[in-house]
């Protein structure tokens, strides 16, 4: 069971964000909520320590912080702030966390320029909802995109699957 909690849980949640950001331009906010539930679940299940599970809290409000800042100005939609918030629970205060931030950014740049260069050279009359929409230049940049990728890839490095795929050998 605590395989299957770490193997599905996170990849899940964030290839559903990115997706839903894709293509409605929103993360609900029951994934993060599952993302901190689960973590919680999988910690107790891996036996983590109080002490342990209260250090990748405190990271989370911490990331939970920085990015409510960011939202307040206008730089990053409320369901990314909320999303990187439960994926550096996940990740704790630990070098993932950083592969993570950089990776997403990374990949949020590349998504920003492919956006942009769309823009200048794609008319929104595709007759796809979701795509037009993408490409009209008044909308913003669905970075939730970049936070899946991001987190797929620092999770494939992490201690988490790391012990799930242990336990299945």
């Amino acid at each position: 069971m605590t395989a299957a909690l770490l193997v599905v849980v996170f990849p899940f949640a964030m290839a559903f964000a990115a997706f839903s950001d894709l293509v409605s331009m929103t993360i609900p906010n029951r994934v993060p909520a599952l993302l901190l539930a689960a973590f919680l679940a999988a910690a107790l299940l891996m036996g983590l320590t109080p002490e342990a599970i209260g250090w990748h809290f405190l990271t989370g409000l911490i990331a939970l912080c920085a990015t409510f800042a960011l939202f307040a100005a206008g730089w990053m939609g409320g369901g990314d702030a909320k999303l990187i918030a439960a994926s550096a629970v996940w990740f704790g205060p630990t070098p993932v966390l950083a592969d993570y931030l950089g990776t997403s950014a990374l990949f949020g740049g590349v998504l920003t320029l492919g956006l942009l260069l769309a823009r200048g050279q794609v008319l929104p009359v595709t007759g796809i909802d979701f795509v037009d929409h993408l490409l009209e230049r008044d909308t913003g940049v669905p970075y939730g995109i970049a936070l899946g990728a991001g987190g797929l890839v620092a999770y494939s490095t992490s201690p988490w699957l790391e012990a799930a795929l242990s336990s299945l050998a």
